[in-house]
């Protein structure tokens, strides 16, 4: 049976990879759209590639027999449109983040458990065959015990079409909590090393408009349970002319007791500095698993089990988890803590 799927906003690009994966599956039906903007709407519509059948989210609940929705609006008005569809006993997938506060996290938390509903979101980093080869080399202790980690998200700020939205007040809630959650999504995926706490964060404005509440730069300071540190920029301050097409993008360093690992979203291999070696090797990926997000939410909202229930799987739990310290991480930036506990 196919597993019915409505989809809430369109306010950010990446959920029209979520649309477009969903129609490609047979077994999966989109049974209705929502865009609540006006405006946007209205562009859906002149497109010709998504058919808006609501305007109103909560009216698409009551009315409208599915299992799960997506989620894509606005990132401050995303935390209550999930709780919302929780409450109505839906699956929810979210783009990333979910929800800008740590007090919707709870709610959204204990809907989903109260409830049995599974939370994906779209973290498609950990499908990326770099990232999934990277993870293999670590677990097999190609370096070792992970001593530090330092990794570069810096985006383009593209402000000629970047949504307006972006710069208002209450809609983006934060850097960190928007771009650094892939990171610490992935680390401990790769490592199986648990985020302990969060040493220092700090965000602050660089080339954005005048009047705009948006700050589009930070940096964090993480340390592992084992006491290795990790060091992450995602600041948007990449050159709008290389798009995302740097070298450097997404970029992951991996420095353990007996070597270090390096790969990027963009490369081709993962370079392994062997302790005891004089020159680095070139490794291959490993396999991608495009729309690999997908694949997990909907295995665990079937409740199915088998085979492909592994370990590589993103559940809700991790959901919860990434975004629980990225929102921490968020909140030391907003107001200058130190050393705070994940």
């Amino acid at each position: 049976m196919k597993t019915r799927i409505a989809f809430l906003g369109f306010r950010h690009g990446h959920v029209r990879d979520a649309y477009r994966r969903a129609r490609e599956r047979p077994d999966v039906e989109i049974v209705a759209c929502c865009e609540e903007d006006a405006g946007v709407s209205a562009a859906l519509e002149r497109e010709g590639a998504v058919k808006v059948t609501h305007r109103d989210h909560r009216k698409l609940l009551e009315t409208v027999q599915c299992d799960a929705v997506v989620v894509g609006t606005v990132f401050g008005k995303r935390g209550a449109i999930i709780a919302d569809s929780l409450a109505a006993g839906r699956h929810v997938l979210a783009d990333k983040p979910a929800c800008t506060s740590l007090a919707e996290l709870d709610r959204i938390e204990e809907l989903a458990r109260t409830n049995g509903r599974a939370v994906g979101m779209m973290l498609e980093m950990r499908d990326a065959g770099v990232f999934i080869g990277m993870r293999r080399l670590v677990r097999e202790g190609a370096i070792g015990e992970v001593r530090t980690v330092a990794f570069g998200g810096q985006h383009p700020l593209l402000s000629a079409t970047r949504p307006a939205w972006y710069h208002e007040e209450g809609c983006h809630g934060g850097t960190i909590n928007d771009i650094a959650v892939h990171g610490i999504d992935l680390i401990p995926w790769m490592t199986g090393l648990r985020l302990s706490r969060v040493a220092a964060a700090r965000e602050w404005q660089c080339g954005v408009p005048q009047g705009s509440h948006f700050k589009n730069a930070a940096q964090l300071m993480l340390v592992m349970e084992n006491e290795a540190g990790v060091i992450g920029d995602v600041s948007y301050v990449s050159p709008d002319s290389h798009g995302y097409s740097l070298p450097l993008y997404w970029r992951f360093t991996l420095w353990g007791s007996r070597g270090v690992l390096e790969t990027s979203l963009n490369a081709e291999e993962i370079v392994l500095f062997k302790n005891g070696e004089s020159s680095g090797r070139a490794l291959p990926p490993g396999p991608p698993d495009p729309g690999g997000y997908l694949e997990s939410f909907l295995h665990e909202a079937r409740g199915e089990r088998g085979a492909s229930a592994d370990a590589a799987r993103l559940t809700t739990a991790e959901v919860f988890a990434a975004s629980r310290a990225a929102l921490r991480a968020q909140e030391a930036a907003t107001l200058g803590l130190r050393d705070v506990e994940l």
